[in-house]
């Protein structure tokens, strides 16, 4: 896959559930999505559980507000550009600049469970 660099969001959602934070990074047409289950921000203090979910539409980058079917709301909390270094089945090494994200981060599969991964920074 080509390196280019592409636009990102993470959103908080509460109101329905447990609070979350979605990180979602432009790839071809769509936004990849990762729930987080801690604020990008608390990034320095350990590796953030991360489950990927369904693709959301691009319109997300910039949205704010409730969520169909009364799912409570999401807001912006960090947004900005990131260079996917690194792009296969099992990790994405991403270079991150936004207000919150910034350096070098790691999407990494865990084990052979397709849905469940680990954001880390990188040193």
């Amino acid at each position: 896959m080509p390196r280019r660099v592409r636009q990102y969001v993470v959103q908080h959602h509460e109101g329905y559930g447990p609070e979350h934070w979605d990180l979602m990074i432009e790839q071809d047409g769509v936004l990849l999505t990762w729930r987080l289950e801690r604020h990008p921000e608390t990034l320095t203090d350990g590796p953030i559980p991360a489950t990927r979910i369904a693709d959301h539409r691009t319109a997300y980058l910039t949205y704010e507000g409730p969520v169909s079917g009364g799912r409570g709301r999401v807001r912006i909390v960090d947004a900005g550009t990131v260079d996917m270094v690194r792009y296969d089945h099992d990790a994405l090494r991403l270079v991150f600049a936004g207000r919150v994200l910034a350096g070098r981060c790691t999407l990494t599969r865990v084990a052979t469970d397709d849905d469940t991964w680990l954001l880390s920074e990188d040193a």
